[in-house]
């Protein structure tokens, strides 16, 4: 971090405070901190993983509040947790198998993948709906398969909680999202002891991300609990698209 210069502190601090934020509105967070990372002069694989450290600490604070305001059951979320966590230990696993040359090719193109995702997904109810599957299939298909997604790659994979917990277990925006961060905390910390095992972490990066995501997540997760889904799309899309072409042509 020394030979970053102190302007880069700010830079990571602010970035994970808007991260959090962003991530427990509406999951996406991702965006803004992959880029900032790669901007950094981390590695793809570096980069992914010091992400997965400061997205830890988000998670974690937005589950606690979501569970201390009644908006989380353990009950229900026991076994999508469990699958989202072996999946996204899977996902980490295979990503470090990867050539750098050609992750780093495809991480522009994945965010801007998800930059239009983001801008024609559908939009969160705030009440609940008849669910469509039961909680053991959702579990291996979104909880293994989003988890997997999370710890090869990451950015919106909080999104793809969300709209899988709405869309098959019918559940309004604020089940939804306490149902997310707690699979999304799972999916982090999986990848993250991954990639810790394998010495890819930059710690002093990650933590610095990590105060910022402290003070987003706790303020997003009020902001959801209080308002509903109050999803900041055209942000996400605007970030998504400048970083994806920054990283194309910069």
């Amino acid at each position: 971090m020394e030979s970053l210069g102190p302007e880069w502190l700010a830079i990571f601090v602010i970035s994970g405070l808007l991260a959090g934020l962003v991530d427990s509105i509406a999951g996406g967070g991702g965006l803004i901190t992959l880029p900032v990372l790669l901007w950094a002069g981390l590695s793809p694989v570096a980069a992914l993983a010091t992400n997965k450290l400061q997205g830890s600490v988000g998670t974690l604070t937005a589950t606690l509040n979501f569970l201390h305001k009644g908006h989380l059951s353990w009950r229900l979320a026991s076994l999508p947790v469990a699958c989202a966590f072996i999946g996204s230990l899977l996902g980490a696993g295979v990503v470090q198998r990867f050539d750098p040359g050609l992750l780093r090719r495809l991480l522009p193109l994945m965010l801007l993948g998800f930059a239009l995702f983001f801008l024609f997904s559908p939009r969160l109810s705030d009440e609940d709906a008849r669910a469509r599957l039961g909680v053991p299939a959702f579990a291996l298909v979104v909880g293994l398969g989003v988890g997997f997604y999370d710890g090869f790659f990451g950015p919106g994979a909080g999104m793809l909680f969300v709209i899988g917990s709405v869309s098959l277990l019918g559940l309004r925006a604020s089940r939804a999202t306490g149902l997310t961060k707690a699979m999304n905390f799972a999916s982090n910390l999986a990848a993250l002891l991954g990639f810790a095992l394998a010495g890819q972490l930059s710690w002093p990066v990650g933590l610095a991300m990590g105060v910022g995501q402290l003070a987003g997540a706790w303020t997003g997760s009020h902001l959801v609990m209080r308002n509903g889904a109050a999803i900041v799309r055209p942000a996400l899309v605007l970030v998504a698209v400048a970083m994806a072409l920054r990283l194309l042509f910069g």
